[in-house]
C-alpha cells in the first residue's frame, strides 16, 4: 500500500512545530529561572516561573485557535522539558551567568522559536494568513509577559527596544513563505533567524519605535 505523500509533509510539518514548540518552552523556563534566581525565589518559585515562562504563550495559542486541551497540559513532554530548565538554572545558575547576557539570549531564542511555531501551527488549524501573523506574535511574547508579571515588572513587550516587532517579522516571513510554496521548514528557519537577529541588533544598536513626544520631565513636572 503506497504511503501519502500530503499525509507524510503533514506529519513533518506537525513534527518540526512539536521541536520549535519544546526548544521555545525550554529557551523560556530557562530564562524565565533565571530571573527566579536573581530574585532570590526558592526552588519551588523557580520552577513555577520556569513553567509560567516556558508554556504561557503556547497555551494562549492553542486556545485562541481551539487546540484544546493545551498541548502543554495534555502533553507530558512540555512539563518534563520546563521541569528540565528549572532543575538545570537552581544546580548550575553560576555556569549559565558566565555567558554573556543570558537572559537576554535565552528570551530572544525563545522569542523567534514560539513567534515562527505559533504562526506555523495557526496555519496548519486553517486560520486566515494574518491571524496567524497575531498569533505568532502572541505566541511569541506570552511567555515574556507572564514572567514579568510574576516578577513585578512592567512587560518587556511594552518597554524594549524592539520586541513584538521582531516576533511578527518572523511570523510574517512564515506566513508569506506558505503563500509563495516555500517548504515550512525553510520558512520557519528564515522566519526564526530572522527575529532572533533582529532582536539582538536592536538591544546591541539600541533601536526602539517612536514614543509620544511631550513637554514634561519624568516626574510629571515642566
Amino acid at each position: 500500500m503506497l504511503e501519502d505523500p500530503v499525509s507524510n509533509v503533514s506529519s513533518m510539518i506537525r513534527t518540526l512545530v512539536l521541536a520549535l514548540d519544546l526548544g521555545g518552552t525550554f529557551v523560556f523556563a530557562l530564562c524565565g529561572a533565571l530571573v527566579a534566581v536573581k530574585r532570590r525565589f526558592d526552588f519551588f518559585g523557580i520552577m513555577v516561573l520556569a513553567l509560567a515562562a516556558g508554556n504561557a504563550g503556547g497555551i494562549t495559542r492553542d486556545l485562541l485557535i481551539g487546540a484544546v486541551p493545551p498541548a502543554a497540559i495534555t502533553d507530558w513532554r512540555y512539563l518534563l522539558t520546563s521541569l528540565v530548565a528549572g532543575g538545570i538554572t537552581f544546580f548550575w545558575h553560576r555556569a549559565l551567568d558566565r555567558l554573556q547576557r543570558p537572559i537576554l539570549i535565552f528570551d530572544a531564542a525563545g522569542l523567534a522559536l514560539f513567534a515562527v511555531s505559533g504562526s506555523q501551527k495557526t496555519l496548519e488549524y486553517g486560520l486566515n494568513p494574518i491571524t496567524a501573523v497575531l498569533l505568532g506574535v502572541i505566541t511569541g511574547i506570552g511567555g515574556g509577559v507572564v514572567r514579568d508579571v510574576f516578577t513585578g515588572e512592567v512587560p518587556i513587550v511594552l518597554r524594549a527596544e524592539i520586541y513584538a516587532v521582531a516576533a511578527l517579522a518572523g511570523a510574517a516571513v512564515v506566513v508569506i513563505g506558505g503563500e509563495l510554496g516555500l517548504p515550512s521548514a525553510i520558512a520557519m528557519s528564515g522566519g526564526a533567524i530572522l527575529c532572533f537577529g533582529l532582536r539582538l541588533l536592536a538591544v546591541h544598536r539600541g533601536w526602539d519605535l517612536p514614543k509620544a513626544s511631550t513637554s514634561h520631565g519624568t516626574d510629571g513636572t515642566r
